[in-house]
Formats: C-alpha cells, structure tokens, sequence
C-alpha cells in the first residue's frame, strides 16, 4: 500500500522522520529523493549531490532509494555511505552540493528519517524549500533528462582532520576519556578523530547497532548517562562524552560524573572562542541559561539571543556573522563549520581548554554555575495561544517578550513558555536562583497554565 497519503504526518519542520517502514518506506525515500533533487536543481542549480546513511537496519535501503531517485532526474550523486549528521554537513559544505543523511537521530530503533540540507551545508526548512519537496513527493516524479551518475566516496578521514582544525593537537596533554556512543553512529566517527590525539580513550557501546541494545541514544535524558556516570568514577576518567544516535550532539559528564548542561557546554566553548577572537559575537537560543550571555558579556563578546532551532540559529549566524552559537539540547554551530552543528567539534575544543588551563572540567566549570533549572517540562493543553496570553496577563508586569511563544524575566527568575510544533503541548523552561525556587515557581506557573487550560 502506498505511503503518499500519509506525507504530511513525516514531514516535519526542519526534517522527515516516522516509523519505518509503516511511515517512511523505500518507495517514499525514493520519491523524496527526486523532489529533493529536482528542487535543487531548478532552485539552487545544483548537478550533484551528497548522500549518507546511519546505522539503522533500513537506512541502506531507503538511502539507496532516495539516491535512485535523484539519480532519475539527472543529478549525480556521491554516496558516503556510514555518516553522523555533521559528517554529511561537512561533505556538503567541503563539496559545495545540496545534501541528505538517513537517521532518526535519538528517536528509537523503529524510527528513521531525513536530514537535508542545501550547499555548503545550508539549512532546509518547511519555509525554505522543504514544503516544495513535500508536495512534489505525493506523486513520483518522472524521470527528467539523462540519468545522472552514482560513486561513492570516504569521507571519514577528511572530516577528521577537519574536527581537528578547531584545535592545536601539538599542545594537547594526557586525559583518561570514557565516550559512550550509544550504539550510535559516535561509534564511528569518535575513534577517527581520537586517533590522532593523546588521549587515553574508552570507548562505551561502541557497536553500531540501530536497535540500540544497551539505552537509548538520547543524552538529554537523564536515565541514559546513568552507564556513562558509572564507568568514569568506575576508571578515574577525566571526561565522560555521551554522543545521541547520529553524533551531532555531545553531552559531558566530569570526574565526579556531575552532568554539565548544554547551556554550561556553550558557554564553555563561547569562553574560547572569544579567546581566540576577541569581540566575536556568539549566539544562543532562548532558553540557554542566564550564564551564557553573561560570560559572553564579561568575555568582551556580543551575546545574540535567537529562537530555537538550527535554521533559526544559521540563518542569525549568517546575518550576524557570529563565530559560534548554542542550544541548550546540545547543538553547537560554529561559523568556520558552514555555521553547521558538530558535537565532536564542541567535545575537542573542550577537551583543548582543559589541557591549556591544567584544569580539571569541574574546574573550569564551577563559576558557571550560577543558577538552577527546571528542564524541559512539557504540558498537554487544550489551546496553546490562549494558554500563553493568559500567562503573559498574569504576568504583565514583568519584562517580557515573544520571540519565540512567551518569555517572562523577573530578574532574579524567568521562564520561557513555547508551544509544540506537532503537539497540543507547552514546553516550560524555568530557571531560579536555587533548586526551592525553582520549585515554588513551577508550581505557581502550572498553577496558571492550567486555570488557562481549564477555560479554553
């Protein structure tokens, strides 16, 4: 039976994804493949393109579809096989052609999914071109001009060397480093580019395995750095690095296996960037802690606070020409990476500042922590444009802003409110002085939300 119908539920804002192959299928994958290459073609003159793969069990097949598909419309296309997400944005970037790497990045083993991108690793949203590619894949394209050619390529030791650049591997010191890559694609990528270091490195659920036996491969969850916080008291390791199922994203556990947050991760590397360039404007979305603009400020930078997302984040990038940029969920953009994300990039720049400082990360990342957090915390509501004016009223004396659905800032306090973009759901980010405040001002904010949700 034919998937087309149902298109409109994989494709998303910024990328494809479903089960497979109940929602995404290889007829599908292949009829996305010749609207993407087409729009390329005729928007952006593209004549090549860059695909890749995860390592979910249906990956092989569908990307090999979508190829087929492109490849039907007269474009060729440069097979590289195996990649993390920010290896395939650095083929585009590095190779100047449109992209599309196969992965569900964390979600679990039934899913898979699309991550496209235009040359030099540009992004592809719904408002740039990824709606066009949607409604050109309800029907298979037929085929247009002569077939265009397939070879494949390695990629992997070029990338590499490309990570490393961020860097002086010369004046690297010894660390002892647990890498959990979660049966992910980190498992590919992280051996590459620790090769060249010296490091002393172990390596967690190494395996490349899209059922992911051992947790799920999403870092942002708490319950799947428990293994990870284990092994680095377990062995002395100086770092511990939790990668997600495609590696573009890192989180970091110190010696005392304490977590340290994507905003504390940004505001680490925006502190070496800013040495490295003085005066250099950094940006982070709008629900990163206080303490990135505030080292940002007190680094001599210019802090530029954007909604979240990575189109939005690249497309500021671009405007502002800013060196980095942040996310709270552990996307970290630099500008001499096509403005692209890499959490590789973020782990090494890191790892150089301890080496350079002889500090310990628990070090350099105690007079970050100025504040405490509340997570994500996501609520079902019967209207989320009602339940967000509701909150800005109760709150109407406070400074206030919607960049991206409501953000309230009491000073000493402020929380960010936003809605799903799929969902009937409000995401709240909250942040306060200690973990009681943080406590009593969920509770008061939920208590107002839900009196909205009541009359909606």
């Amino acid at each position: 039976m034919s998937l087309m119908g149902n298109i409109d539920a994989i494709f998303k804002a910024y990328d494809v994804r479903g089960l497979a192959p109940q929602e995404l299928d290889a007829e599908l994958s292949r009829s996305i493949g010749a609207s993407f290459a087409r729009f390329v073609a005729n928007e952006h003159g593209a004549d090549s393109i860059v695909v890749g793969h995860d390592m979910r069990p249906t990956g092989p097949e569908f990307a090999a579809e979508f190829a087929a598909g492109a490849l039907s419309q007269g474009l060729d296309v440069i097979d590289i096989g195996l990649a993390s997400t920010d290896m395939l944005y650095f083929a585009s970037g590095s190779l100047d052609m449109p992209g599309a790497v196969f992965t569900a990045s964390h979600n679990p083993a039934e899913y898979n999914g699309i991550k496209m991108c235009l040359k030099g690793a540009a992004p592809l949203g719904a408002e740039s071109g990824l709606s066009t590619i949607k409604e050109h894949a309800r029907t298979l394209l037929a085929p247009q001009g002569t077939p265009g050619t397939r070879t494949s390529r390695q990629m992997l030791d070029d990338f590499a060397q490309h990570v490393l650049s961020f860097i002086d591997v010369s004046a690297l010191t010894p660390l002892k480093i647990v890498a959990d890559t979660a049966n992910g694609m980190g498992g590919l990528v992280v051996p590459a580019v620790f090769a060249h270091l010296p490091f002393e490195l172990e390596i967690m659920y190494e395996e490349l395995d899209g059922t992911f036996p051992n947790h799920p491969a999403d870092p942002l969850n708490e319950d799947n750095l428990v293994d990870l916080k284990a092994r680095v008291l377990e062995v002395g390791a100086d770092v511990g690095l939790a990668f997600d199922g495609d590696a573009d994203r890192v989180f970091l556990v110190d010696a005392n296996a304490e977590g340290v947050s994507g905003s504390l991760t940004t505001a680490l590397v925006a502190e070496q960037v800013l040495e490295a360039e003085p005066g250099a404007t950094i940006l982070h979305n709008l629900i990163c802690s206080k303490v990135v603009p505030e080292l940002i400020a007190e680094n001599g930078g210019t802090a530029v606070r954007t909604r979240v997302g990575h189109s939005f984040i690249k497309a500021v990038m671009a405007e502002t020409g800013a060196a980095f940029g942040g996310e709270h969920s552990g996307h970290y953009y630099f500008r001499d990476n096509w403005r692209a994300d890499s959490g590789m990039i973020a782990a090494a720049v890191i790892l150089a500042a301890m080496c350079r400082s002889e500090k310990a990360l628990h070090e350099l990342v105690a007079p970050l922590r100025r504040y405490r957090a509340s997570g994500e915390i996501n609520t079902t509501v019967g209207s989320t444009g009602a339940v967000i004016d509701h909150v800005a009223t109760v709150y109407a004396s406070a400074a206030q802003d919607r960049l991206d659905g409501l953000t309230v800032d009491h000073g000493d306090w402020w929380f960010s409110l936003r809605a799903s973009n799929t969902e009937p759901l409000l995401r709240l980010n909250l942040e306060a002085a200690d973990d009681a405040a943080v406590a009593a001002r969920v509770s008061e904010v939920q208590s107002h939300m839900a009196q909205a949700s009541e009359v909606s």
